[in-house]
């Protein structure tokens, strides 16, 4: 039986294989490049090496706990690394010809490092955060050159750094929401395949959906603040002047025909309506006076006829301030909803003849009624659909059409101009007159890209001469 001897060395693969296991075990970067510049000296002999980012510089020397960023001899190999060329894909080993690097790095290498070296590149992707391009650097005493069978451990030494970069990239989570990620990610995929013909890459296509949905026909839109109000009210006047004593009714109470509304301050009526009254008894008297003595006197006789038309004048104004007195109470003309503002506003307030002070509506008499801005003033056919969206039931839109759309802007009390719009339900609704929200009024057809560039357009021509 032959002894087994102990002194051999390990297997390259056997080496390759722990090394991928310390590799994935590792518990941080650091120990990753420590790693990698330390233990890469089991599958190739080497007297020196470094390990180098494109971002950063030299991270990582053998031999070194840590890199001293300014010494001399690190400056000169970020300059070495920056000369040597980077994998496009995987790792790829090269070996370093000295005589080809430019001068100032040629000049100071056989003072820092041996002749012999290999370059072990190192590639960048886009698809993850981590990765940097880079590559790792050996020196040594060894040739390394095809023809003398050292290419033998190149695929080797590619896996390796390809199973150590893994593990790095490994090291860095990538987060979804990272704007240079999303923004690497947006450039490949908008450049895609250069290789095919400018009509199949993604850019003429995208300008062309775009252009397309530019052009799709839409419904030219305008949003306006509305309401519900009556359609067809009957609006109360003062029917004196005077001042108001009481309401017999609360603001949205439903009324019959007849019922009484609100009075004025009996007084004064009453006061001037008793004095007109004594005037008719005065001058009626009187007339009966002037006819007794008008049997015996001829004189009195025509008298009579002054003191007819007395009483006459006298009774036109006792009849006058009797239906002023008889006005004063205010009767409703037709049933429906008191619409008015708080009584305690009114009462004691001295109002004209003809002011406003209430409104009857129907409960089902009711319309749309918005403002639309000056600027916002687009041209409606006949009967143009309306949808109001109210603030207590924005889910629940009441449809409509146009009814009409004044000509003259007025002035709101948010110190704006608007056009009034009315428009007339298509359906009776439950909706109690006097709530608020948004309308949304619908014009004609016109291109997606005028509805979106008519607001600025319009803000630009004001400013551009004619």
């Amino acid at each position: 039986m032959n002894a087994v001897a102990h002194d051999e060395p390990p297997s390259p693969l056997l080496t390759l294989i722990d090394l991928g296991h310390r590799a994935r075990v590792a518990a941080n970067t650091d120990e990753l490049a420590f790693l990698l510049v330390n233990e890469t000296h089991r599958l190739l002999r080497y007297r020196q090496s470094a390990l180098w980012f494109a971002e950063g510089g030299v991270r990582c020397l053998s031999g070194v706990v840590q890199v001293e960023a300014n010494a001399p001899y690190v400056q000169w190999l970020k300059q070495v690394c920056q000369t040597l060329p980077v994998a496009d894909e995987r790792p790829r080993v090269s070996v370093v010809d000295v005589d080809r690097l430019p001068d100032p790095v040629r000049a100071q290498w056989d003072e820092w490092l041996p002749r012999q070296a290999l370059w072990i590149s190192l590639p960048a992707s886009v698809q993850h955060p981590g990765s940097v391009a880079g590559g790792l650097l050996l020196a040594g005493d060894v040739q390394h050159h095809p023809d003398l069978g050292n290419a033998a451990f190149y695929p080797l030494l590619e896996e390796w750094l390809h199973t150590w970069h893994h593990a790095w990239l490994a090291q860095f989570r990538p987060r979804a929401w990272s704007p240079t990620l999303w923004r690497e990610k947006m450039g490949a995929w908008w450049h895609g395949a250069r290789d095919r013909k400018w009509w199949q890459r993604r850019p003429p296509r995208i300008a062309l959906l775009v252009t397309a949905l530019l052009l799709c026909p839409v419904r030219l839109t305008v949003l306006a603040p509305g309401e519900l109000v009556p359609a067809q009210p009957v609006v109360i006047r003062a029917p004196l002047d005077g001042v108001i004593a009481q309401f017999n009714v609360q603001p949205n109470a439903v009324v019959k025909a007849g019922q009484p509304l609100f009075s004025f301050d009996e007084a004064p009526l009453a006061s001037r309506l008793e004095v007109a009254r004594y005037a008719l008894s005065a001058a009626q008297a009187e007339y009966r006076q002037q006819a007794q003595m008008a049997v015996s006197d001829s004189k009195s006789k025509g008298q009579l006829a002054l003191a007819l038309g007395k009483i006459g004048e006298k009774q036109a104004d006792a009849d006058y301030l009797q239906s002023q007195f008889e006005r004063s109470h205010v009767l409703a003309p037709q049933d429906g909803v008191v619409l008015f503002d708080d009584p305690s506003e009114w009462i004691g307030r001295p109002v004209q003849t003809g002011e406003r002070i209430m409104k009857i509506a129907a409960p089902q008499d009711v319309e749309i009624e918005a403002w639309v801005a000056v600027g916002d003033a687009i041209p409606l056919p006949d009967a143009a659909p309306v949808s109001l969206y109210l603030a207590a039931t924005p889910f629940d839109a009441l449809s409509g059409q146009v009814r009409y759309l004044g000509h003259d802007a007025l002035a709101r009390p948010d110190g704006n101009y608007a056009y009034r719009l009315r428009a007339r339900l298509d359906s009776a609704t439950t909706q109690r007159v006097g709530l608020k929200g948004s309308v949304k009024i619908r014009g004609g057809w016109v291109p997606l890209v005028y509805w979106i560039l008519r607001r600025p357009l319009a803000v630009i021509r004001q400013f551009i001469a004619y």
